[in-house]
């Protein structure tokens, strides 16, 4: 399957159908006033998150999508049908944004959740409705209200709990495959990854979403690269896991760099929770990796943690302290869904009476 995370779509709600002038037309009855029906509501656009989707790609092929419209009214008292709504499918996590690209209008987080876009016409009276005592053979009727169109954005944004971050060829790939079973591309060449991957990691019993997306370089907020549109797939994330590649020349300028290019994204993503790891330690030698760690603590101003994904040395510590940050706060519902702890479980039931004792 493609991935497509923006897709730009046309939208139009139906047309109310038309009421009707009709009269009453009987043998032996001279005054049979009046008898047009009203018009049929146009149908909504609404838009769903669902299940099993990971992607816009079906918005590429299809961007203009249409209600039905309202039947007209009828004679004898017949009103019209009203139109079908049309329902666009999207994935949790979708932002649905005005033609400007700016203005928000609503952001799906639940699964299930449904919100309408555009609301059909109402539909017109028919002479019917407009009989009165004073005129008792009305000869107008309504038109229906025409429908609500217009250009939508919809992107979307994963729903992670712990997001990777780091310059290319850093590892993260690699990370991900390790404690998860996530399958990305791996290879020896910078921007291997071209679009981000998610992986549920388990830990201690704890479960947790974990997002690797391409890595930035320098200028990455101007375009340079795969430029820094894939940062929006971890700003739901509760903690950054800042990866640095040991090989690198210099830990700490290698750390910067990303650090800048969060910082100079379109939402401030310095303020999240960063955990710093020295990646690929097990590829350098101790005298190297111990300059490495030094710069690094230096530029992230924190001990960064040592690890390696191909030897898993220290894997299991940074994964327990990625687990400790987003249990306070978790966000996908598979960290919502983890087992609760000994001081959050329910307390036993009292020894008092029940009908199943005597």
């Amino acid at each position: 399957m493609k991935f497509l995370d923006e897709a730009k779509v046309y939208i139009r709600s139906g047309d109310g159908g038309n009421g009707c002038v009709a009269f009453r037309r009987e043998k032996f009855i001279e005054y049979g006033g009046p008898n047009g029906g009203n018009g049929g509501r146009g149908g909504d656009v609404i838009i769903e998150a669902v299940d099993g989707l990971n992607t816009l790609i079906d918005y590429r092929y299809q961007q203009h999508f249409k209600a039905q419209k309202g039947g007209h009214g009828m004679g004898s008292d017949r009103h019209g049908a009203g139109g079908k709504d049309i329902v666009l499918k999207v994935p949790v996590g979708t932002q649905v944004f005005d033609e400007d690209r700016e203005t928000l209008l609503h952001d799906f987080t639940k699964l299930g959740e449904k919100f309408v876009i555009a609301e059909g016409g109402n539909g017109g009276f028919g002479n019917a409705h407009f009989k009165s005592s004073t005129n008792r053979a009305p000869r107008n009727a309504n038109p229906g209200q025409p429908g609500e169109e217009r250009w939508i954005w919809l992107r979307m944004k994963l729903i992670a709990d712990a997001g990777l971050v780091g310059l290319p060829n850093a590892g993260k790939s690699t990370f991900l495959s390790v404690v998860s079973a996530a399958k990305p591309k791996i290879a020896d060449y910078p921007f291997t990854t071209l679009h981000p991957q998610l992986g549920v990691v388990h830990s201690d019993g704890r479960e947790f979403v974990l997002a690797d997306i391409p890595g930035l370089i320098e200028g990455a907020h101007e375009g340079i690269g795969l430029g820094d549109r894939f940062l929006g797939h971890v700003e739901r994330c509760r903690v950054l896991l800042h990866l640095v590649d040991a090989t690198c020349e210099h830990a700490g300028k290698a750390y910067k760099t990303v650090r800048n290019e969060l910082a100079a994204y379109e939402t401030d993503l310095t303020g999240k929770v960063e955990i710093v790891a020295l990646n690929k330690i097990d590829a350098v030698t101790p005298e190297h990796l111990k300059d490495q760690k030094a710069r690094l603590k230096r530029a992230a101003k924190q001990t960064p943690m040592l690890v390696s994904g191909v030897s898993r040395e220290g894997v299991p510590e940074v994964l327990r302290a990625l687990a400790d940050i987003i249990s306070e706060a978790p966000v996908s519902n598979k960290a919502k869904g983890a087992p609760p702890s000994e001081d959050d479980a329910e307390p036993p039931p009292s020894s008092g009476w029940s009908p199943l004792s005597n």
